[in-house]
């Protein structure tokens, strides 16, 4: 039986945007936020809200208009007017930010509009879609006349514009305050149009979880699943990664008969070339086109690279091309022309187009191209984000925002800069030094550093208003927020760093910790510490378990893994060694048999290259990294031994 508790518990939990519990699934619905982000010239967006603002005129108690500044001398007329293109054109106008126009100034604004707008002879639903028309077309021409006159008012400022990374949505058994976020790229076009119906999509996209198939060989290497994906690849400093990712999550048991769901990897693969110029920055032939062509051996093997990994990159996507065809969507980022150019130029069996509808950036900031970093990008993607906020305080900034709109603009003094005191810089300065050395897992250096300045194992980052020290505010979040499980424990067991402090979101250190290693120092500090040292409830660490424990069952799930590791590639090599065989056996077909006279022993690394011939350049790196493999466990087995 479901009750308003474990919702809550669920939230906490991470939320999969795919395959959400039911239970929060069926209670979902829409922010009235998602209405005021849409494009002002989005047709649905206006008319949703015209509609409720007519509703609240429509039952006035006066016959007049205080938004068109009007009267009338009975009720009808003023209903009349409620329905007219004037007290239409007010409402939208107003919703936009924009200046209401009165009966004079609305008559010459339509007058000097294309009377091509207008139309001719057209049925009801047609007038009706011209008359939208018509309104649209002067919002646009009002707004383009307010833009001018804002740029000659002031020619500096910056504009603003895009809409927001997030879709925000609530539950009916959630608290008014708590919100739940998806990110917009993960719906096409015309459902981002569509903010009213995003439960309903969001409904229709929930996904089964499968089970994964046994281990029978390299599944990734060979895509043949049709269900939901999507591709992600990035590009960038000679880096490329790419990955086929389904959106159905995958289950896997583990001991205990847990179930875990995870994301299940159809194909990835990433390549590196030395593509760069070192301690300058920048690749080779952008540097050949700002100043001319190199000639040292530096220069051309970075050139020789950049067309090697061209021809990787697009060898790859043409393999993948009928998987990246199906995808639900496509993640990329190129930086550089050159990059752009590998992946978007034409040539003869172009994959990626820059003008496919499907075609996404990643909506926040993103790392080196690496599978890791694919793979934190795609759980950053699909899991639901969870924020409470003061809405009172939101709705009064945002009212405070539409009067300052609405006020004739005058120009305004430049500001100055506030000064930052000396006590500020100072704590600015330990923030950067004290994250530094938690990044780079400095433990020592971090205690000393703590020792020698005075400063607590809870310090208060500066400046506390910026994103990251909003969500990690103290060492210890964010230790546990970059997964560092030894820096976690120093802390709560060296220092006296306190596990009970909240984020801005209302969150404890161990509740922003993503791994069971990060999760388990947690558990292992509560054991070393005891009961009595924090209020451990309120740190929503779990039970206490001991370092041995913790430990065995990290070797358990180590040796677990190195098991199917094991299993895996001895797969592969059988799967190897019979298409060695098998091209080995081509190959004496087509020469003729026995030793001519006077013919030389083959040496071993001759041997090699014709095993290798005719294979591809993945076959031949696959076969040469188990080798090189065979040769390190024989020599560990042999220093072993000894």
């Amino acid at each position: 039986m479901a009750t308003d508790t474990p919702l809550e518990e669920i939230v906490k939990r991470p939320l999969y945007v795919y395959n959400l519990p039911q239970e929060l699934l069926s209670t979902l619905t829409t922010k009235h936020e998602n209405q005021a982000i849409l494009r002002a010239d989005t047709p649905e967006a206006v008319a949703d809200k015209t509609n409720e603002v007519v509703l609240d005129h429509a039952v006035a108690s006066t016959t007049s208009c205080t938004l068109c500044k009007v009267s009338y001398l009975n009720v009808q007329e003023q209903r009349s007017h409620v329905r007219s293109d004037h007290h239409r054109y007010n409402l939208k106008a107003q919703l936009r930010g924009g200046l209401t126009l009165d009966e004079p100034q609305f008559a010459k604004a339509i007058g000097e509009l294309d009377e091509s707008i207008s139309g001719s002879e057209s049925s009801e639903a047609e007038d009706e879609e011209e008359e939208d028309d018509q309104l649209s077309a002067l919002l646009k021409r009002q707004a383009k006349i307010s833009r001018v006159d804002d740029e000659d008012e002031a020619p500096s400022k910056k504009k603003t514009s895009g809409r927001p990374p997030l879709f925000w949505l609530a539950s009916t058994r959630l608290p008014s305050n708590m919100s739940l976020g998806v990110y917009r790229a993960l719906f096409s076009n015309a459902e981002q149009d569509e903010p009213r119906h995003l439960v309903e999509t969001i409904q229709r996209k929930q996904l089964a979880p499968i089970m994964p198939p046994r281990a029978n060989g390299n599944a990734q290497q060979t895509p043949s699943s049709p269900s939901p994906h999507v591709f992600m690849c990035m590009i960038g400093g000679g880096h490329f990664a790419a990955m086929l990712v389904s959106l159905a999550p995958e289950i896997h048991r583990k001991q205990g008969g847990i179930e875990d769901r995870q994301a299940r990897v159809i194909a990835h693969k990433t390549f590196h070339r030395y593509t760069t110029r070192r301690k300058q920055g920048g690749s080779q032939s952008a540097n050949d086109a700002a100043k001319g062509a190199a000639h040292s051996a530096g220069s051309s093997l970075r050139r020789y690279n950049e067309a090697a990994l061209e021809k990787e990159v697009r060898d790859l996507l043409t393999d993948w091309k009928q998987m990246i065809d199906e995808a639900e969507l496509l993640f990329v980022r190129a930086t550089g022309s050159t990059n752009r150019r590998i992946l978007f130029s034409q040539y003869e069996g172009q994959v990626l187009r820059q003008n496919d509808p499907r075609l996404r950036g990643f909506p926040f900031s993103t790392r080196r191209a690496t599978q890791g970093e694919l793979m934190r990008c795609f759980k950053e993607l699909t899991r639901v984000k969870v924020s409470q906020i003061d809405e009172a305080a939101l709705a009064a900034a945002e009212a405070k925002q539409r009067d300052e709109v609405s006020k004739p603009s005058t120009p305004r003094p430049q500001q100055q800069k506030p000064k930052v005191s000396k006590e500020d810089e100072a704590a600015m300065l330990h923030t950067s030094q004290i994250q530094a050395l938690i990044r780079r897992s400095k433990i020592p250096a971090l205690m000393t550093y703590l020792s020698k300045n005075s400063l607590p194992a809870s310090f208060a980052f500066r400046p506390s208003d910026s994103q990251q020290n909003f969500r990690c505010p103290t060492p210890l979040h964010f230790a546990a927020n970059l997964n560092s499980p030894s820096m976690v424990l120093a802390l709560l067991t060296k220092t006296t760093a306190d596990p009970t402090a909240t984020n801005g979101e209302g969150r404890t250190p161990f509740e922003l910790a993503g791994d069971r290693a990060t999760r388990d120092a947690f558990r292992v500090a509560r054991h070393e510490l005891g009961e009595s040292k924090w209020d451990w409830e309120a740190t929503k660490v779990p039970s206490p378990i001991s370092r041995d424990e913790a430990n065995s069952r990290s070797e358990r799930e180590r040796k677990i893994a190195e098991e199917e590791e094991t299993s895996r590639r001895k797969v592969e090599m059988d799967r190897l060694k019979k298409e060695e065989v098998a091209s080995a056996a081509q190959r004496a077909s087509k020469k003729p048999a026995g030793r001519t006279l006077g013919s030389v022993e083959k040496t071993a690394s001759e041997k090699r290259e014709e095993e290798m011939r005719g294979m591809t350049p993945e076959m031949r790196m696959r076969l040469e990294r188990e080798r090189r493999a065979r040769a390190a466990e024989e020599r560990i087995r042999r220093l072993q031994g000894n």
